[in-house]
């Protein structure tokens, strides 16, 4: 919870929460758009590079390099986004790694 300095303050700074998290959520519910938001989409779900890489692999889907899809892949196109990944998306893909970076394994 940020700081503040009276209860109206605070009444503003939770309800920016509650908006934030309800985009949020409405970002997770909209269907894929590209192949690129379905990768993240796993991402998000799994918070494992090697799960979604299993995940692509699975589809028989090649990196840009021609060879298996692999965690790097992964860790990249989360890094480095692609035109086709909404901003929305990608900022959510990106706290998943923050929160895994902070808490470990535990979301």
């Amino acid at each position: 919870m940020k700081q503040y300095t009276n209860l109206a303050e605070l009444i503003e700074n939770l309800e920016a929460e509650i908006q934030a998290l309800t985009n949020e959520i409405t970002t997770l519910k909209q269907e894929p758009q590209s192949f690129n938001e379905q990768v993240l989409l796993k991402y998000i779900d799994t918070a494992s590079t090697g799960k979604t890489k299993d995940f692509v692999r699975s589809l028989g889907v090649k990196s840009e390099r021609g060879s298996l899809f692999s965690s790097g892949d992964v860790s990249k196109l989360i890094k480095d986004g692609a035109e086709d990944i909404s901003p929305e998306l990608l900022a959510i893909a990106r706290k998943v790694v923050g929160m895994k970076n902070k808490y470990g394994k535990q979301r």
